[in-house]
């Protein structure tokens, strides 16, 4: 019976060269010369620090604008609002990965509602659509891509 897997997966090793790249370019910046800007990441939380949050904003598109070119999609980053600490302001970004458990309800319910002949189950973070025809799950692919998710999915293992 044929299947496939609905993920929410980053590759966190493009997400390092990406902050990687953010902080040399912050370094070699004229507008950010004398400040102590740097973007920090541990696990999947980047956490960036500077002098005001004008700044933080610019280091904002900085990285937005690294992730977007190394093929991360940014619907996957949780920015929070900024806190500013007497000369220090730092705001953090946490990328979200896996589908938690309240939108793989969601989205099997939004499968079921379609009735189309095939059978969704949550599998941890992730997804399991199997039916018998592929041209019925390729309409699930579809449907899902055209939903209103605030994640960024991907299809994967897809097995005849």
């Amino acid at each position: 019976m044929p299947s496939f897997d609905v993920v929410s997966e980053l590759d966190m090793h493009e997400v390092n060269n990406a902050v990687d790249q953010a902080n040399r370019e912050v370094a070699t910046r004229f507008d950010f010369k004398g400040t102590d800007s740097k973007f920090n990441r541990e696990q999947s939380v980047v956490t960036l620090q500077s002098e005001s949050e004008f700044q933080l904003g610019q280091m904002l598109d900085i990285l937005r604008a690294k992730l977007n070119r190394r093929g991360i999609d940014l619907a996957c980053m949780k920015v929070e609002e900024p806190e500013q600490t007497g000369k220090q302001a730092k705001q953090i970004v946490t990328l979200r990965q896996g589908i938690e458990t309240e939108l793989a309800k969601k989205m099997v319910k939004m499968i079921k509602d379609k009735k189309i002949k095939v059978q969704a189950q949550i599998q941890g973070e992730k997804v399991r659509v199997s039916g018998k025809k592929k041209d019925d799950l390729q309409q699930v692919i579809a449907m899902l891509k055209a939903a209103d998710i605030d994640m960024p999915l991907q299809f994967t293992n897809f097995r005849d």
